[in-house]
């Protein structure tokens, strides 16, 4: 019997069919819209001859669109099977704004399916509702508003091509909070409290990655003490995360305008991180923004 059961699930327009697509290029066996009463069918299936093992993971996409779809009874029919069976089933729910999924049926001219004579807008807020018990059960979550269809790809291979690891994917991504937090960070931390190589006419073309601005960011004398406290609190929390089920952690690290302090911290907390044994993969959000003033905001008064 199939070991490793991922259920993808969401709104319908948030991109289940590129999450299944990019799984099944990863090696997992995938399923779509499948009917709740074939599930223990499916499980029992013998593989076909020269595929895969039974250790190959399994993911199953279901939906509005799905057949006997009830999702408070699919949530106790998951918790039965964990129960009863040596079974790893997980749930990747989909999310996304209204408006952005309206934008969609709009550009691909498709009708929402809970809401086939009316406006779209009407099927998101009614699937949104129905599908409240899977978001609550679910165990990962990726907001796809600001993701096309390659970003999506390209998180989905970095949380689940190592799905067998024992440590939950890691993501360090540093960002600018004048440019808006990014959605899917579990953990965020502030590095607004450390002085700013913006305001150095030398540095402010520089970024965290470059040496001088690491040097100056670092001769902040709350830097150490919070780089320490930061970092022992990672170390401590990503292990009880996996203990808990979670598969894929995302930091965020924040400054103002995303291009100096917290690129280099991130680029800290990744390096210590790597010598505590763990893989975190690393993304500057805004690194390649021009430094504007009007989003820095003036120096603090002294």
């Amino acid at each position: 019997m199939t070991k490793d059961i991922l259920l993808v699930t969401g709104l319908s327009g948030a991109g289940k069919s590129t999450v299944l697509k990019t799984l099944e290029d990863l090696g997992w066996e995938v399923v779509d819209n499948l009917p709740l009463v074939l599930l223990d069918r499916l499980l029992d299936a013998p593989l076909a001859a020269g595929t895969a093992d039974d250790s190959q993971p399994l993911a199953i996409g279901i939906g509005a669109r799905t057949r006997d779809f009830d999702p408070k009874r699919i949530v106790e029919r998951i918790r039965s099977l964990r129960d009863d069976h040596d079974l790893d089933i997980g749930m990747l729910f989909l999310d996304c704004s209204g408006a952005e999924l309206e934008r969609r049926y709009s550009e691909t001219r498709r009708r929402h399916p809970l809401a086939p004579d009316r406006p779209a807008g009407d099927g998101i807020a009614r699937e949104r509702e129905l599908l409240r018990p899977l978001r609550d059960w679910a165990n990962r979550l990726i907001d796809t508003t600001d993701l096309g269809a390659n970003a999506l790809a390209q998180q989905v291979r970095t949380t689940f091509a190592t799905s067998g690891n024992d440590a939950p994917v890691l993501s360090i991504q540093s960002f600018g909070f004048a440019r808006g937090l990014p959605r899917n960070a579990d953990l965020v931390f502030d590095m607004r409290f450390l002085r700013n190589p913006h305001w150095d006419p030398v540095l402010r073309p520089g970024t965290g990655l470059d040496p001088d601005v690491a040097a100056y960011v670092a001769a902040d004398p709350a830097y150490a003490a919070a780089m320490e406290q930061i970092g022992a609190l990672l170390e401590l929390l990503i292990p009880r995360y996996r203990a808990e089920g979670k598969s894929y952690v995302s930091v965020g690290i924040g400054c103002t305008g995303g291009r100096h302090r917290s690129v280099h911290v991130a680029e800290h907390l990744a390096d210590r991180l790597r010598a505590a044994g763990f893989s975190p993969t690393i993304m500057h959000r805004d690194l390649g923004a021009a430094p504007q003033d009007s989003l820095e905001g003036p120096p603090a008064s002294k």
